[in-house]
């Protein structure tokens, strides 16, 4: 397995991490990061760090039947049913996992996006709340900080509340098509890069 981390201004105040496709069924976030990169840098301040396709299933699971956003290694990390938000055997057992885990170790991470679907909101983690509101404005969903249902072994736990990184999971839309949401977030890549 391979996943492709690419790197827009290696030299820079802040590190953003953006993650486009953690449920293979939610591939909205890598259509974003590709369309993006293709564009010129104007004035960047901060680097950011993209992933486009985490999961490379076409299912909400990755290709051993996990939900990677139930996999990371938190205190509240549950050996669940098989079912679709299965966590795996154990903590941190999926490829996919132990590269996001690997990399957050190995960078100080500013802040970390991560774009699913569909709930039209802006959910976060951790000390995000100024980063949400600012989110909100630029994509046009609401800020939530609760999702509404527990999430065991998440990976906003994992970063968010037990490492205090500012963590925000964009839930975008699902009945708009990938290009009628483009421009905002192209807007918003430039804000993290030239702003925040």
């Amino acid at each position: 397995m391979s996943i492709d981390l690419k790197i827009r201004n290696n030299s820079a105040c802040k590190k953003i991490l953006v993650v486009g496709v953690f449920h293979g069924d939610e591939p909205q976030g890598e259509f974003f990061i590709n369309e993006f990169l293709k564009l010129p840098k104007r004035c960047p301040k901060n680097s950011l760090y993209f992933v486009a396709r985490l999961n490379s299933s076409n299912t909400r699971k990755n290709k051993n039947g996990v939900d990677l956003n139930r996999n990371f290694p938190t205190k509240n990390w549950i050996l669940g049913e098989n079912d679709e938000y299965f966590g795996g055997t154990h903590p941190k057992s999926e490829e996919e996992t132990k590269f996001l885990v690997d990399l957050i170790e190995d960078n100080k991470f500013d802040a970390i996006i991560t774009i699913h679907a569909p709930y039209k909101i802006v959910n976060f983690d951790g000390p995000a709340n100024e980063l949400a509101q600012k989110i909100s404005q630029i994509v046009g969903y609401p800020v939530q900080e609760d999702i509404g249902y527990p999430t065991p072994g998440s990976f906003g736990t994992y970063c968010g509340v037990e490492r205090q990184i500012p963590t925000i999971t964009i839930e975008i839309d699902e009945n708009k098509t990938p290009e009628e949401l483009l421009e905002r977030f192209v807007e918003l890549f430039y804000f993290l890069e030239e702003e925040y």
